[in-house]
């Protein structure tokens, strides 16, 4: 469904990603985990062109991209196939919740206000918070944020629903509520992938998992083969730290 080859990207002198090629079936779920700063938000990032490739390939479906030769027509093709969930949210802080879901469909996907609003209480519905459409996220903790965040990303429905670590801005009380409302998205077998450091969660939703350290793709595999029974030197080291809790997820 998707597939990425030859993704680099640098910034000046400095290489944040070498060499990635990543294949995405239809309806699974991929977890791309790895130490801090290993490219693995910059990979996300790439992929709805939020950054700017140096070169590589991208297959969505039926239709291939050139990083290098994309038109404007492609660069927008792209981003309405995808849908970003941030991990700072990024909501309209002058909108509602109910608006910043309507405003991306109105202007994006050319829905009326009336069609607009209706999707959006559907997905409001579905991540548990119809009834604070009408709050601005200063009122909103930051796990409703996020939640809104996802109902943003799913009312625009994509073919891939890219999380860049959806838990890390939360406090430790509100992640699980996330956590399971992405699960809830897995099983609906929405093509996904998320960056994240929940290492258990990852081996409880994910049927593929990525490893990246220093900008490259290390070690891929299903999520027990990778989180339970890695073979490189650098992943056996990174899990280590999450032995203890790893061990006691099935």
């Amino acid at each position: 469904m998707i597939s990425i080859r030859n993704l680099h990207k640098s910034f000046g002198d400095r290489i944040i990603l070498k060499n990635i090629d990543l294949d995405v079936a239809q309806g699974e779920t991929v977890a791309i985990i790895g130490p801090s700063g290993s490219g693995k938000s910059t990979t996300l990032r790439c992929i709805n062109l939020l950054e700017n490739p140096d070169r590589g390939e991208l297959t969505i479906g039926d239709k291939k991209y050139d990083f290098n030769k994309l038109s404007k027509h492609e660069i927008t093709e792209i981003r309405r196939t995808t849908a970003m969930v941030f991990q700072n949210f990024s909501l309209y802080e002058n909108k509602t919740a109910l608006e910043n879901i309507t405003l991306p469909l109105i202007k994006a996907k050319k829905y009326s206000k009336k069609d607009a609003e209706k999707e959006a209480l559907t997905q409001l519905e579905k991540v548990g918070l119809v009834d604070w459409k009408d709050h601005y996220p200063s009122q909103l903790s930051g796990g409703q944020q996020q939640r809104v965040g996802i109902a943003r990303a799913l009312a625009l429905k994509p073919e891939v629903i890219l999380f860049d670590e959806p838990t890390s801005a939360l406090d430790p009380e509100r992640v699980q509520g996330v956590l399971e409302i992405i699960k809830e998205i897995s099983e609906q077998r929405i093509t996904s992938i998320i960056v994240t450091h929940e290492l258990e969660f990852a081996l409880d939703v994910a049927d593929k998992v990525v490893f990246i350290a220093d900008g490259e793709i290390v070690e891929t595999g299903t999520a027990k083969e990778v989180l339970k029974n890695p073979k490189d030197e650098r992943t056996i080291k990174f899990l280590g730290h999450f032995a203890d809790k790893l061990e006691y997820v099935i």
